[in-house]
């Protein structure tokens, strides 16, 4: 069976996490439960192919499609995914690959055939059902929280929802990083950048009304690249999922991703 689906660095920081299965019945015991490594091949093949879930090949992965669903649900309800992404980050800041002052954000809009809660008409799809990808990077581009909202949602809406969903990275000694210095972001409206300052948190926002010009996009330009890398797995550029959680927890799955990659190229 390949492994190139589920790496053996990744299965190593992602088996912890995973919630322990129920005790199989003395009596009457039924079918063995699909191994979770199989489960997380499926997961992750979706996740890179964009096929349905019914036609995950299980001769490839070891499970059925039906299955690796079934495991996203209960391990999306048991937080596994968001769990997964702070022992990333924190490994990443322990090797020193994290600039913790200064962050960006930027979003990204994409189709949702199937509407479900977080969607509504897109301004740039001539209005059809759209939600949108919120992000939040480091100076290097390594994503350290996302957000999904409906395709109407302004940028500037998820400022304070993207600083939440950072987790307080761990990796040194001393109080875990939550807060940056500064943050990069598009135009504003000055509300956004009155709830920075009382945060502690420089803005580094052009005003509206201010001519282009700014050479902000020296900084924010690792957003875009970090939107190009999440969009090499075919399922997040277009929304699938009835279910906003289990396109959420796609999504987080595929950031953790990047920073493995990331720090697999320190060593």
């Amino acid at each position: 069976m390949s492994d190139d689906l589920v790496p053996d660095d990744l299965w190593e920081r992602i088996a912890p996490l995973l919630p322990p299965r129920p005790l199989r019945r003395h009596r009457y015991p039924g079918r063995l439960p699909a191994d979770d490594r199989a489960a997380l091949r499926g997961i992750v093949y979706v996740l890179r192919k964009n096929v349905s879930w019914r036609d995950v090949p299980a001769e490839r992965t070891g499970c059925s499609g039906v299955t690796a669903w079934r495991r996203l649900r209960d391990w999306t309800e048991a937080g596994v995914w968001p769990r997964l992404h702070e022992v990333l980050l924190a490994e990443l800041r322990k090797a020193g690959l994290l600039d913790m002052d200064d962050r960006a954000i930027d979003g990204s809009h994409i189709r949702a055939l199937k509407r479900g809660a977080h969607t509504g008409p897109s301004p740039v799809d001539r209005a059809r059902p759209g939600s949108k990808h919120h992000l939040i990077t480091d100076r290097h581009g390594t994503p350290l929280g996302v957000s999904l909202t409906g395709g109407n949602r302004h940028d500037v809406t998820q400022l304070t929802p993207l600083l939440d969903a950072i987790p307080r990275i761990r990796g040194l000694v001393g109080r875990p990083r939550h807060r940056p210095g500064r943050l990069f972001a598009d135009r504003d409206y000055d509300k956004y950048r009155r709830i920075l300052g009382a945060r502690g948190i420089k803005p580094m926002i052009a005003r509206r009304g201010v001519p282009h010009g700014s050479e902000l996009g020296k900084t924010r330009w690792v957003v875009e690249r970090t939107f190009a890398w999440l969009h090499q797995f075919k399922r997040l550029r277009i929304r699938y999922e009835i279910r906003a959680d289990l396109h959420l927890d796609l999504l987080q799955l595929a950031c953790s991703i990047i920073c493995l990659r990331r720090l697999r190229t320190s060593f």
